[in-house]
């Protein structure tokens, strides 16, 4: 089958979701010459400040897809929680990129797990949680109880040490469908973030440690410590993944490193990622431009590090230190532009490089 031809610069992107990763994306866009269009169901889409254009109408409204459509030559999603109908929807009338597969796989986390097994990757004993026959059969103890759906940053999920804590958390989480993941005595956490072509040829992003606070990233610090050996299978996993997926565009997998050395892949998102965030001032190529050059057909960049980094999220009030930042000369500062700090609310992000 032929490769379809690159968008030329001029050309327009939908992006479904309006927040901070639309918004990076756009700007990204912008640098290459390209237009974005977001469609977003809030009045204040952050991204919508920063593209050429907002359509604000709830994910379910067809006639406002099919518009939306009609005025982008490709769309792209910014979150993996859209409706799988939203992106079927908007296939009628346009290519999306990555598609309905990917966030049919990473909205519910049994479907994920399985399919990590499927492409060969790793990962801890888990158990589907969906009656109290469940919960007295468990085994994954002591464990994270999880809502297969819609949690992400720590929310929808319970830290459980028994079956007595395991039938009060399922309760806390309303009876839901949840999978009950086994605690992983791990060294370090990790993530790959790649991009896959049109032409299918792969660039995976150096890897770098993450470290998590509440089930909120909290830095990213690259290059990684890991030895080769380990690097190379967290770049596999990741390749792996996006080749099994048959994606066009990005797709991140967050991983554990255990302690005896294994790699165990945890949670994938089919498109850009907060643990990458670094790139767009310590790497050849911004993870958002990759993004832009993938979904339109372009050239896949160079990913060398620039400069050992460290990333770091502003979450809250922490924002509220924006003028120290500027003041640093080794931080490089990124507001999101949302109006309110709640506590748990991603404002920002700061990255620290050499000085």
């Amino acid at each position: 089958m032929a490769v379809p031809q690159p968008l030329a610069p001029g050309s327009t992107i939908g992006i479904l979701g309006g927040g901070q990763l639309g918004r990076m994306t756009a700007l990204a866009a912008a640098r290459l010459g390209y237009r974005c269009i977001v469609y977003a169901p809030e009045a204040h889409a952050i991204g919508g400040d920063v593209a050429a254009g907002h359509v604000r109408a709830p994910f379910e409204d067809t006639d406002a897809l099919a518009h939306f459509a009609g005025q982008v030559d490709v769309i792209t999603y910014e979150f993996e929680n859209v409706p799988e109908a939203t992106v079927e929807a908007c296939l009628r009338h346009r290519p999306v990129r990555p598609g309905v597969k990917p966030i049919h796989i990473a909205q519910h986390r049994l479907r994920e797990k399985a399919f990590f097994a499927s492409v060969g990757l790793e990962t801890a004993a888990y158990r589907a949680i969906a009656s109290e026959a469940d919960i007295a059969a468990a085994t994954a103890l002591p464990g994270i109880l999880k809502t297969c759906t819609e949690g992400y940053d720590g929310k929808g999920q319970v830290r459980v040490a028994d079956r007595a804590a395991l039938a009060a958390g399922w309760d806390k989480l309303g009876r839901r469908d949840c999978i009950l993941e086994a605690l992983v005595d791990f060294a370090c956490e990790t993530s790959a973030i790649v991009a896959r072509g049109l032409d299918g040829q792969t660039r995976c992003f150096p890897t770098g440690i993450n470290v998590h606070r509440d089930g909120i990233l909290r830095t990213t610090t690259v290059p990684s410590t890991l030895p080769p050996d380990l690097q190379a299978t967290v770049e596999r996993y990741g390749v792996e993944l996006a080749h099994g997926l048959d994606l066009v565009g990005l797709v991140a997998l967050e991983m554990f490193v255990t302690r005896d050395g294994h790699v165990l892949a945890n949670e994938m998102a089919p498109r850009p990622h907060n643990s990458g965030h670094w790139t767009i001032d310590a790497c050849a190529t911004s993870q958002f431009e990759q993004l832009v050059r993938a979904v339109c057909g372009l050239p896949l960049g160079p990913v060398e590090v620039l400069a050992p980094s460290r990333m770091e999220n502003l979450i809250g009030d922490e924002a509220d230190g924006w003028l120290g930042y500027l003041a640093d000369p080794t931080a490089r500062l990124h507001l999101y532009g949302k109006a309110e700090a709640r506590p748990g609310r991603k404002m920002g992000h700061v990255t620290f490089l050499p000085a």
